[in-house]
C-alpha cells in the first residue's frame, strides 16, 4: 500500500481531538513541572544566600561570644571558691570536734587535779 498526496486519510474526530487534548497536557504539565523547578531552585538560591550573610561574624556576636566567655571564667572561679569553702568547712568541723574532746580531756584532768589535791 502506497500513500502519496491524492489519497485520504480517514481518521474519526474522536481520535484527532483525543491525540489534541493528550498533547496538550503532555506539554502543560512539562511547563508546569519546569516552572516549579525553577521556583524551588531560586528558593534555594535564595536561602543558602540568607544563610551565608547570617553566619558572617559581626561585631555584636563576637561581643556576645567575648562575653559568655568571661562568664565562664566567673563561673570557674566561683566554682573553685565554693569547693575551697566546703574543704574550709569541713576542716573547721574537724578542729571543732577535736576542740569539744580537748575541753572533755582538760575538764577529766581538772577532776583529776582536784581529787587527788584533796587527798594530800
Amino acid at each position: 500500500m502506497k500513500l502519496g498526496p491524492e489519497q485520504n486519510v480517514n481518521m474519526p474526530l474522536k481520535t484527532v481531538l483525543s491525540l489534541i487534548t493528550l498533547v496538550s497536557i503532555f506539554t502543560f504539565s512539562y511547563f508546569q513541572i519546569t516552572e516549579r523547578l525553577n521556583k524551588l531552585e531560586t528558593q534555594d538560591t535564595l536561602m543558602q544566600s540568607d544563610l551565608l550573610k547570617k553566619a558572617e561574624q559581626t561585631p555584636k556576636n563576637l561581643e556576645l561570644y567575648m562575653l559568655i566567655e568571661e562568664l565562664y571564667k566567673q563561673s570557674d572561679k566561683h566554682q573553685e571558691l565554693l569547693d575551697k569553702n566546703i574543704h574550709t568547712q569541713v576542716k573547721l568541723d574537724h578542729i571543732a570536734i577535736q576542740l569539744d574532746k580537748a575541753l572533755t580531756d582538760i575538764e577529766k584532768l581538772k577532776d583529776k587535779v582536784r581529787q587527788n589535791g584533796n587527798s594530800h
